[in-house]
Formats: structure tokens, C-alpha cells, sequence
């Protein structure tokens, strides 16, 4: 049998009838919002696994030259871990504070 060929579709927005002022108003809408929001933060959680490794190999290959030699990847993984989780707040990650390079930039 084997898998389809092809990569998978799915919407690379929110649908466009959602209106967050009344969210009960189209239910269908709601809970497409609610999907996309949910598969948006898993990957976002992936791809804050995916440069912890590189950190952890990184602290592994250069030892005590750490600092200098995984700054970089230091700071994209903190930037990436920054307004994702699933925190008991529930906050929408527009609302967790801003990212280095925002406050940098500013």
C-alpha cells in the first residue's frame, strides 16, 4: 500500500470568518481557530526541542569554549522557548512580553 506522495495541506492561517470579539457567534470557526492555534504551538514546541539538542551538542563538542563557540544558538533557543507551553494561564502568546530581538530592534 505504502503513503500517499505529496506533502500534506493545511490551512496557514486562522479562518477568515473568526471573530475574536464574539467567539460563540460561528462555533465552526471557533474550533478551527482553536486547531490552528493548537498545531501552531506544537510546532513551535518542536522546534525549541530541536535547537535544544543542538545546544546539548554544541556544550558537548566545544567544552570549556561553550560560551563563545554556542552563543548563538543560546539565544535562538531562548528566543524560541519565550511565550510557548501550555502555562495554566492560558494567555495568548501575543500577550507574554516581547521577544530579545523586538527589544533589541527598539
Amino acid at each position: 500500500m505504502g503513503r500517499k506522495k505529496g506533502v500534506p495541506e493545511f490551512e496557514e492561517t486562522g479562518p477568515d470568518d473568526f471573530d475574536p470579539a464574539n467567539p460563540y457567534k460561528d462555533p465552526v470557526a471557533m474550533l478551527e481557530m482553536r486547531e490552528h492555534i493548537v498545531r501552531e504551538k506544537w510546532i513551535d514546541i518542536e522546534k525549541a526541542k530541536i535547537l535544544r539538542d543542538k545546544v546539548r551538542w554544541c556544550y558537548r563538542i566545544e567544552g570549556v569554549n561553550h560560551l563563545q563557540k554556542c552563543r548563538h544558538l543560546v539565544r535562538q533557543y531562548l528566543d524560541a522557548t519565550r511565550g510557548i507551553g501550555w502555562g495554566k494561564d492560558g494567555r495568548h502568546p501575543s500577550l507574554h512580553g516581547p521577544k530579545v530581538e523586538e527589544v533589541e530592534s527598539e
